[in-house]
């Protein structure tokens, strides 16, 4: 079974992608199909071996529509840099959208200046019926009625062509979209013009011939038209996220080849290629410092502003910026390996996925070009069959046809289409810009709804690696010489301890001392004479067996509190403690904090021992701990919790985490940590900071109130409008909606859809 994102050409409207979805649905071997206006995608997974994307791309072609079968998507590392930085994460490259943009505008500017021209006359016309101004004499509205008879065909046969050819699907196959509705509405009024133009005298007995609508041809098809041109300006500006992350792809690399340095395009970058990295450059793959320092600027994949140094040892990252100083590094990653192609392929997966929130606008898409046809017509047979009797058939069938292309106009799917997607597309473009990866659009609509968040100890409250957090001196040396002496010893050791204190002593810039007969005392320690001074370093086991004084009730509260302490003496004395432990994020506190805030339940779980866990815990204001588990144990508490009808998001880094976060309504990775554990979660937190798990909460609630401030309007225009537009109040009330009207309040329906979905953009999470 293949599955794969295809761009869509030919989509106008949000019915398109219903009708797409349900043709290819119907092709033997098609698994499933999931078609998305907003990012003119279709996401198909069906059998290669019993239909190839050519054969669902001619099933959909008499229709109007096309798949593009050989586009690669953002991160295939066939694309070059150019067409890399040219991709906007919507299935199209700039300069396709650009001519296509050029193209409306070239309709928009000619079409716009004959509606105006139609405008006035329309309203010189009105404004004669109340007395206001000077009625035209019969031979001017003549040959004003020949003007708009020739604008009419240029606006309905040549601008309106999309619209024509919408009508004639409907008429040859059956299936109906908003381009049908205005080709119906606005053909009919053309029809309807040219008749009592060319054949007054014969039809005068039957209808008013005084009235035509040569006017609401032009207007309609103007306003619309401007309308699309709006909606496709405004919808590029939703996939400005990615192009942005696509543009910190650098394009060329120097690489040390044959002891030569030289200039190859990224693309040509293999693993274990030395590259140097000179200062104000551009990082082009991911790798391992191997020589030199630098500062440098990780803002595109922490959120952090300020520079982080980087020695030999430390890992970079493509698209990251160095300042300062030049470095060599060894390529770990390259092409689609690397973090910033891995960000940019989960930011496309769901920008392009949807919501379950947009079912409902599906379904409702799905069935309202067949209902809007039928209003339509129903109205027309309404004024026909009501309005004869009291207006008399020639204003009846002059209010009726009004009230029937005013219907088909006005009532535009569109807007229902881009509620959803425009929202989510720009929610999961800010996201990756603060550092938050979203996997699909499933999981920012749950985010919001989470009452309980589940966190694992290591690596997501604390740092998961030790560090040398306590120093007790006991002698009379300085702490920096206890240091030095202490990280002297562990540098000939290969325990993490050992690490985390030499880190310690190079990151104070403490010089180490050379040590001689050095040994490793097994299970206790380590021994070595340092000027002639014979030193250890061990646990209390070693401090026993020295018979040395040592407050042991002390350590074990220390031990009790998740601490490690390695002790430095000599022969005959103690000198100092250190602590060694997993230290705790410093952003760990606030993040807990505001989770409480936000009336979320914080619950720790842990493999770690009970008296550790509860240090940590209230350290942090964690309300609940579930300590020495093992993974299915994390399995089991989160399906209780969610037994207890608690939504709950689970964040976690390691392979023992990764059931848990697959069972969690919202699984929740650290970057920093296993491959396994961010595949299993719907979200990525970069640089595994705890604290944009608040920023994750409110983006998804900030996105979810933009969708429901979408569907609203969507639905507001439709329901004030096709009512409205049928001439339903007009008993009552005396209105009716002009069809011009009615393509101006379609137009807008959509732009103001989109717009509302950019306003995400200038929040504060």
């Amino acid at each position: 079974m293949e599955s794969r994102t295809y761009r869509v050409q030919g989509m106008h409207c949000a019915s398109c992608a219903h009708i797409i979805e349900k043709t290819l649905k119907k092709v033997e071997g098609v698994h499933s199909v999931e078609v998305n206006y907003a990012t003119e995608a279709a996401k198909v997974s069906h059998d290669s071996a019993v239909t190839s994307a050519q054969d669902l791309s001619k099933k959909i072609e008499p229709l109007g529509y096309s798949l593009v079968t050989n586009a690669p998507s953002a991160h295939d590392m066939g694309m070059s840099e150019s067409e890399h930085a040219a991709h906007l994460g919507l299935n199209q490259s700039k300069a396709e959208k650009l001519a296509e943009l050029a193209t409306m505008k070239t309709k928009v500017v000619t079409v716009m200046p004959m509606a105006a021209v139609a405008i006035v006359i329309m309203a010189w016309n009105i404004l004669a019926e109340f007395d206001a101004v000077a009625p035209l004499s019969r031979s001017l509205n003549d040959s004003l009625n020949i003007l708009l008879a020739l604008m009419a065909t240029y606006a309905l046969f040549v601008v309106g062509k999309p619209y024509l050819m919408g009508f004639y699907r409907f008429l040859r196959y059956g299936v109906a979209n908003m381009d049908t509705l205005i080709g119906i509405g606005t053909s009919a009024a053309f029809l309807y013009s040219i008749i009592i133009t060319v054949f007054r005298e014969a039809v005068r007995p039957y209808v008013n011939v005084s009235v035509t609508y040569f006017d609401v041809a032009i207007v309609v098809i103007a306003f619309i038209t401007f309308g699309k041109y709006l909606e496709a300006r405004a919808k590029i500006k939703t996939g400005d996220a990615i192009e942005k992350l696509l543009m910190l792809q650098a394009k060329t690399a120097l690489v040390i080849r044959d002891g030569i340095e030289v200039e190859i395009p990224v693309e040509q970058v293999v693993h274990g290629d030395l590259i140097i990295v000179k200062p104000a450059g551009k990082i082009p793959v991911d790798g391992v410092l191997t020589g030199g320092s630098s500062y440098v600027d990780e803002s595109m994949v922490s959120g952090e502003p300020v520079p982080v140094e980087k020695r030999v040892g430390d890992t970079v990252v493509a698209g990251t910026l160095n300042t300062t100083g030049s470095f060599t590094f060894r390529a770990t990653k390259v092409g689609s390996e690397t973090l910033l192609a891995h960000i940019i392929h989960m930011v496309e997966e769901a920008q392009g996925s949807k919501a379950p929130i947009q079912a409902l606008a599906d379904k409702i898409s799905g069935v309202f070009v067949p209902a809007v046809l039928a209003i339509a017509f129903l109205s027309l047979g309404a004024w026909l069959f009501f309005g004869i009797p009291s207006l008399g058939f020639a204003q009846a069938l002059s209010f009726g046809l009004v009230s029937f292309v005013g219907v088909l106009v006005i009532a535009c799917p569109c807007a229902l289409g881009l509620a959803t997607p425009t929202a989510i597309i720009v929610g999961v473009g800010k996201g990756a810009k603060e550092g938050i990866l979203i996997k699909d659009a499933a999981t920012l609509e749950k985010l919001h709804q989470v009452d309980v968040v589940v966190v694992d100890k290591t690596g997501t409250i604390t740092k998961g690696k030790p560090e040398l957090v306590s120093i007790q001196n006991q002698s009379d040396k300085s702490e920096e010489e206890l240091v030095a002496i202490l990280a002297s010893l562990e540098s000939k050791s290969e325990h993490p301890i050992a690490s985390a204190i030499v880190s310690y002593a190079k990151t104070g810039s403490v010089a180490l001392r050379q040590v001689e007969n050095f040994s490793v005392l097994k299970g206790r320690g380590v021994r070595g004479n340092i000027d002639g001074v014979e030193y250890y370093a061990g646990n209390p086991r070693l401090i026993l067996e020295l018979s040395l004084a040592l407050d042991m009730s002390a350590i074990e509260r220390e031990t009790h509190e998740g601490k490690t302490p390695v002790i430095l003496t000599t022969t005959t004395k103690v000198l100092g403690i250190v602590l060694v432990a997993d230290a705790i994020k410093p952003e760990a506190e606030e993040a807990v904090t505001s989770l409480h805030k936000l009336g979320i339940r914080v619950v720790m779980l842990t493999g770690d021992n009970a008296q550790t866990a509860d240090f940590i815990a209230k350290q942090v204001g964690i309300d609940e701990i579930v300590a020495e588990v093992m993974p299915e144990d994390k399995l089991n508490k989160i399906k209780e919790l969610q037994a207890q009808g608690c939504v709950v998001a689970m964040a976690g880094d390691g392979i023992n985490d990764a059931p848990a976060l697959a069972q969690a309504d919202v699984g929740i990775a650290m970057a920093t940590g296993t491959d396994v554990a961010i595949e299993s979660a719907g979200m990525t937190l970069l640089h595994g900071d705890i604290s944009k798990i608040v920023k994750a909460i409110r983006l998804s609630k900030l996105t979810m109130h933009g969708i429901k401030q979408n569907l609203f309007f969507a639905f507001a225009y439709n329901i004030i409008g096709i009512p409205l537009a049928s001439g339903l109040f007009y008993p009552v009330f005396g209105w009716l909606l002009s069809p011009v009207f009615a393509g101006f309040a379609m137009a807008m329906s959509s732009v103001s859809v989109v717009g509302n979905s950019l306003r995400l953009k200038t929040k504060q999470l």
